[in-house]
């Protein structure tokens, strides 16, 4: 079942964003120390107004089990919802100057992090959870959806163009090459 997340879910939810994010998860809290970046990710997860909020996200839970998220937002807001992560890493985490690339812009839903747990996946709950936020863009009124996958990553490449997803461009993102993908809602 696919449902709106909650502060509580933060245990369940962080490890699967940082799995997500890969590399950038360090970048990010700017430590390699595994226990620091998943604390971080925690703590913003149950907190509010933040691009990895729990307002943000949608969990898949059978039997009482987390085993996928998408967190999702209106990408005209990005610079708003990264704000208070910049700030608290600034001050918490020796982090100066630190203004990552803008990877989406208004009027895109943007798909930020899908991660389904490894035990998990090949069951179709990253599809269901692709699907579940198109739904939530077209039910907030966005006619595009956007996410951004890594360019060398054909697993997931594959997965977003077999749910209609087209590459519109290359884009450099902390370092890397990505593909910036679209889909229109009808």
């Amino acid at each position: 079942m696919i449902r709106k997340a909650k502060p509580s879910d933060a245990k369940a939810v962080a490890p699967l964003i940082i799995q997500a994010m890969g590399e950038l998860a360090n970048k990010f809290s700017n430590t390699t120390n595994a226990k620091k970046t998943l604390e971080l990710f925690e703590y913003f997860f149950s907190q509010q107004n933040n691009q990895y909020s729990y307002e943000n996200t949608l969990v898949f839970e059978e039997n009482s089990q987390i085993l996928g998220s998408l967190n999702a937002y209106d990408g005209g807001q990005l610079p708003e919802l990264r704000k208070k992560f910049i700030d608290y890493i600034s001050l918490h985490n020796d982090v100066k100057d630190f203004n990552p690339e803008v990877e989406t812009q208004a009027g895109e839903f943007y798909l930020d992090t899908i991660s389904v747990l490894p035990s998990a996946q090949g069951k179709g709950i990253g599809k269901q959870l692709i699907a579940a936020g198109i739904d939530w863009a077209e039910k907030t009124g966005h006619k595009t959806v956007g996410l951004l996958v890594e360019a060398e990553n054909e697993k997931a490449l594959s997965l977003y163009q077999s749910k209609g997803f087209v590459i519109q461009n290359n884009k450099e993102f902390l370092g890397g090459l990505y593909l910036h993908m679209t889909y229109e809602t009808t």
